[in-house]
């Protein structure tokens, strides 16, 4: 549900030589807590060429069945946006930096969710960056790629209530190992793993972000542990359960 997004558009030019953006955002998930309205995001450009990226914004809600669905904010009336980037287009120098703001507008009464997509474009005409029909040409003349790739990233920032409440029981089953939130906002199992007992064999270490209200069962096994760090905001414990 929190992977990492990304979208490839393979752009046939041409030349032959490599040249092309690379752009770097940090952070694949950012928190606002309850106190802030005001985040910033540094992109970075560890290519060749200048980069050319569209920031958009779309809020999460999630249904009853935890099925969630996107709500493109540039859609809605600036009034109504939950969270405005701003500027929504930069312009990024080869191994250069931009940062691009994130305003968040809207109530704190729970959680909210919002998907942030930073995608580098091959820059048209009054697209919003400013460039003219030569300026554009040249650019995109400049990419002396047969097949050049222009990658983009998604993120997730989670906007924390105002009044933040955390409990995070944690029920040991000879089966199963369950954890919930019956808090208000967002708890993380980081550098989760399960480990057989003598620490030989453990599987892929991940990160789980359990939102109000929900509860993620996991399979045990005689022997083994699950080990993690219960991150509650600020708080963090390291667990080791089982074995």
């Amino acid at each position: 549900m929190f992977a990492r997004w990304m979208t490839v558009a393979l752009l046939l030019l041409p030349c032959s030589a490599l040249a092309a953006p690379e752009i770097n955002v940090g952070a694949l998930y950012d928190y606002l807590d309850g106190g802030k309205s005001t985040l910033l995001k540094r992109v970075r450009n560890g290519g060749d060429t200048t980069a050319f990226v569209k920031v958009s914004v779309a809020e999460l809600v999630y249904a009853r069945d935890g099925t969630p669905r996107e709500i493109d904010q540039e859609s809605l009336p600036m009034a109504e946006r939950g969270v405005v980037a701003s500027p929504a287009r930069l312009i990024v120098p080869a191994n250069g930096m931009q940062t691009v703001r994130l305003l968040y507008r809207g109530g704190r009464d729970s959680e909210r969710y919002f998907r942030l997509r930073f995608v580098p474009v091959l820059p048209e005409a009054q697209d919003g960056f400013n460039l003219s029909d030569a300026e554009a040409e040249q650019y995109r003349d400049g990419l002396k790629a047969g097949v050049n790739l222009l990658a983009g990233y998604g993120t997730l920032l989670f906007v924390r209530p105002a009044e933040v409440r955390y409990h995070t029981p944690i029920d040991e089953q000879p089966t199963r190992l369950s954890v919930g939130n019956q808090g208000n906002a967002t708890v993380i199992l980081d550098r989760f793993r399960h480990c057989s007992r003598d620490g030989q064999r453990c599987e892929t270490t991940t990160k789980h972000h359990l939102l109000p209200g929900r509860v993620r069962e996991f399979p045990r096994q005689v022997g083994w542990t699950y080990e993690f760090e219960l991150i509650e905001g600020r708080d963090r414990r390291e667990l080791a359960i089982g074995g």
